[in-house]
């Protein structure tokens, strides 16, 4: 798993990105109330806003963390956006990226780099 210093974390799956949140953001955010999340088939940039979550002490925009395609999106957490709090890096997953540059991986961190990171 890689995170980046927006709090998403990524994890390669049967060819596929997966991307969430991390628990510190979570944590941070505190109790989700809403989550919006893009269309499978949308193709994306790295840097493009592509969730919108909602909390009750803010409002946030997730950045898409590599150019791709949208395959899959976790409508459970839409339906039941408190999942997010409960399960950030496991079953509240937002988004499946069919990812077309993978090298931006290089620069993201790993667990160690990350907790040093919010540290």
């Amino acid at each position: 798993m890689k995170y980046t210093e927006e709090h998403e974390w990524l994890r390669e799956e049967d060819g596929v990105m997966v991307v969430g949140i991390t628990a510190h953001a979570a944590e941070q955010l505190g109790d989700v109330v809403f989550v919006e999340l893009p269309e499978v088939g949308d193709t994306v940039s790295k840097d493009d806003e592509i969730v919108v979550i909602e909390s009750v002490k803010a409002a946030s925009d997730i950045l898409a963390p590599l150019d791709g395609e949208v395959v899959e999106v976790n409508e459970a957490i839409v339906d039941e956006p408190s999942k997010v709090n409960d399960d950030p890096e496991g079953e509240a997953w937002f988004f499946k990226l069919k990812v077309s540059d993978a090298s931006p991986m290089d620069d993201y961190m790993d667990e160690a780099g990350y907790k040093a990171f919010i540290g």
